[in-house]
């Protein structure tokens, strides 16, 4: 009964050694049941001896191997007929299937009928079919579609393959070749055989070369093939050249079992090489008529460098071959008793030539040409002033050697000498003219730059201290911040652990993101405010300054005044109120940069003019022509007496050491240079006022003798 145990009977074991023996999987059954299997069994089946022991057979099997299985089991061991194979497959317990082929046997035991199961295991062979009808299928879609007209026969000369390429080529249908020997008709009017006829057959060299007239050659890449090159005039309007190439097709014992060949048209190349040669012929007729345009181009050639004017030698490796005339009596000799000598004797000193050498060599190797001027040496030792002008015939040969023109140009140096005497003369006494004006704006502008250093830098440090202090805040924040990240990742990767859930919600405590939501959004603004700050003062410094704009163009002075005042605001904001009344004013013709200057210097003098706190007042208008600017204070005020020497070089009412008295003096030679004029109305202990006037289309546009309107009470200083 299943699942009882008793000691095996020595019959039992018999019958186990036995089934044991045999190769392939099997069993022994009793009943239908198994009674013993065998290693082989349990390894395909993927169950133990134990699990077999007494299951009916059938129940190993798949459900539509099970009836004629059971049939087949019953007739033998009931009848002892010899019953079919059945195919089938065996059912393992993941549910695999392992196709076999089962074959059952009747014997007898102690006088009881037994029959032996042997299983073949049929996987192997199914996977060999399988891949062997896969690559029958494979190289077929291979022949079919590929691009080379092919056409395969068997040992028996019939068409087994006729691709569509092949079908292109010869205008006859797959469907008409396959199964027939009628494969030379696409290309013979009577019967010949094909390359693939010949090798099938195993005809030797000559008998091959009697249907090719010899031009049947073996191939070198392919062991046993053969190929040819011929005109099939039947095919296509006019004929085409085929290449033709057959190969053996063998089974594993190397016997031939048919043949492939291939065929590719090559009527365009072949006419192409036709063609080519009519080509060369033409080329060749073409390539005399020029040699004999170029001879003649030669003596033209030559009789020109002989008569030109100009100096003409070829020298090849550092040694003159030929020189014509002119170049000949440039240098004091004959014409022969140049020739032969090296090109450094035409030199002053070897340091020369080695310099000229050195300086040009990189370029004419490149297929520069040279063009440069020098002295020279004569042959009776003077200098001549020469333009050279070189090139190498070829950069690839540096042995093709070089051509050389030259020119004496000696008497046009010693004119350009004594031009270029007069010239520094003149520009001498310019300079000196000019230098005292630059050493004076020089040194305001030295002083206007150290009275404004240390404010612009002031102006700037208070938002960069401020957005330094915040981005270490920033950075304490980050910091919390990605330390809250790590903890996150740490809590995502280990979703059920607690104490990384605590750990995160410690962090988080940590870390205070409500307070951040609130507080970085502020950091943030200020710091933006902060650097647009910056921008703002470094944006006044280039609008007074103009670096990009020192040439005279249009420029609205209302924005040189405002950022003349951003510029220059720490002098002002501790002396004095800013008022500005500031008219629209048309575009001014001027040097922007050079008036911002002189803004400076009366905004500047205004504040310094206010001893505790007052008010300075910036005006601008226009009227008549001109354009004016108005700076007023309540300072000081000035006398009569220094109203009239403001514009003095070197006067200053400043104590000594804080003022270079160069500022006004500067300043009304700028205005002045733009055609201007600059008024003032002081009075002592009330303040100061002084406008420019400029004309709007800059000097010289209105009529010489024009003036600005007059301003009551002013001292006018007109250019």
């Amino acid at each position: 009964m299943p699942g009882t145990s008793a000691a095996p009977s020595p019959t039992s074991s018999f019958a186990s050694d036995i089934v044991e023996a045999v190769a392939v999987p099997a069993a022994l059954l009793k009943d239908g049941c198994i009674v013993c299997a065998n290693d082989a069994l349990c390894r395909l089946s993927s169950r133990s001896q134990a699990t077999l022991t007494d299951l009916p057979l059938i129940q190993l099997v798949d459900e539509a191997t099970r009836p004629p299985l059971g049939q087949a089991v019953h007739a033998c061991a009931q009848q002892g007929v010899l019953p079919p194979a059945v195919s089938g497959a065996i059912v393992t317990p993941d549910g695999g299937e392992r196709p076999v082929e089962l074959h059952s046997r009747r014997i007898f035991l102690e006088g009881q009928p037994l029959v032996v199961v042997t299983c073949i295991d049929l996987s192997d062979v199914m996977h060999v079919q399988n891949s062997l009808m896969d690559m029958t299928k494979l190289l077929s879609q291979i022949i079919d579609g590929g691009s080379v007209a092919s056409m395969v026969i068997d040992r028996y000369h019939r068409v087994t393959h006729w691709n569509t390429a092949c079908e292109q080529t010869t205008g006859i249908k797959r469907s008409q070749m396959l199964g027939s020997r009628d494969a030379w008709k696409a290309f013979y009017s009577d019967y010949r055989p094909m390359l693939a006829d010949l090798i099938v057959d195993g005809s030797d060299d000559e008998t091959m070369q009697s249907f090719y007239g010899g031009k049947l050659v073996r191939s070198a890449s392919i062991a046993g093939a053969i190929e040819v090159e011929a005109f099939f005039p039947q095919l296509g309007d006019s004929g085409r050249w085929l290449f033709f190439t057959a190969a053996p097709l063998r089974d594993a014992d190397g016997q031939v079992i048919g043949a492939i060949e291939t065929l590719q048209d090559v009527t365009t190349r072949r006419r192409s090489q036709e063609a080519l040669l009519l080509h060369h012929a033409e080329l060749e007729e073409t390539v005399r008529q020029r040699s004999a345009e170029l001879a003649a181009t030669a003596r033209d050639l030559e009789l020109f460098i002989a008569n030109s004017p100009i100096g003409v030698a070829f020298t090849h490796k550092g040694i003159i071959q030929r020189v014509n005339p002119a170049m000949a009596a440039m240098f004091g000799y004959q014409g022969p008793d140049m020739i032969g000598l090296p090109g450094r004797a035409a030199y002053l000193s070897d340091e020369d030539c080695d310099k000229f050498t050195a300086d040009t060599a990189a370029r004419l190797a490149k297929g520069e040409p040279i063009h440069t001027e020098m002295w020279m040496r004569h042959a009776d030792g003077h200098a001549i002033w020469v333009q050279i002008d070189v090139y190498m015939v070829s950069t690839s040969d540096s042995n093709r050697g070089t051509w050389w023109m030259m020119q004496d140009r000696s008497d046009i140096r010693s004119a350009q000498e004594q031009l270029q005497v007069r010239i520094n003369e003149l520009a001498a006494m310019n300079h000196q003219l000019d230098e005292a004006q630059k050493q004076l704006l020089q040194q305001d502008k030295m002083a206007s730059i150290g009275q404004l250093a240390a404010g612009v830098a002031h102006e700037i440090n208070n938002p960069i201290g401020f957005v330094s202090s915040n981005l270490n805040t920033l950075r304490q924040y980050v910091e919390g911040l990605l330390s809250l990240n790590s903890a996150c990742e740490a809590a995502l990767a280990a979703p059920g652990d607690p104490g990384v859930t605590d750990a995160l919600g410690k962090k988080r405590q940590e870390v205070e993101m409500d307070f951040l939501r609130e507080d970085l959004p502020l950091l943030l603004d200020e710091c933006t405010e902060g650097l647009g700050r910056v921008k703002k003062i470094v944006q006044d410094l280039k609008d007074f300054s103009r670096v990009d704009h020192s040439d005279w163009q249009e420029s609205d002075l209302n924005v040189g005044l405002e950022s003349t005042l951003n510029v220059v605001r720490h002098e002002v904001k501790y002396k004095a109120e800013v008022v500005k009344k500031l008219a629209p004013l048309p575009a001014v013709t001027c040097l922007a940069a050079q008036l911002n200057q002189v803004f400076m210097n009366l905004i500047v003098n205004a504040a310094h003019s206010i001893a505790d706190k007052g008010t300075i007042t910036l005006s601008t208008g226009v009227q008549q022509g001109w354009v004016w600017v108005q700076v007023e204070d309540t300072g000081c005020g000035m006398s009569e007496d220094v109203q009239r020497r403001i514009f003095e070089p070197f006067f200053t009412t400043k104590d000594v050491g804080k003022g270079t008295g160069l500022g006004m003096s500067l300043s009304f030679s700028i205005v002045q240079k733009h055609g201007g004029s600059i008024q003032v109305r002081s009075t002592e202990g009330v303040g100061t006022a002084m406008r420019v006037w400029l004309p709007v289309e800059g000097p010289g546009s209105l009529a010489k003798d024009a003036a600005p309107p007059h301003w009551e009470h002013s001292h006018e200083h007109t250019a």
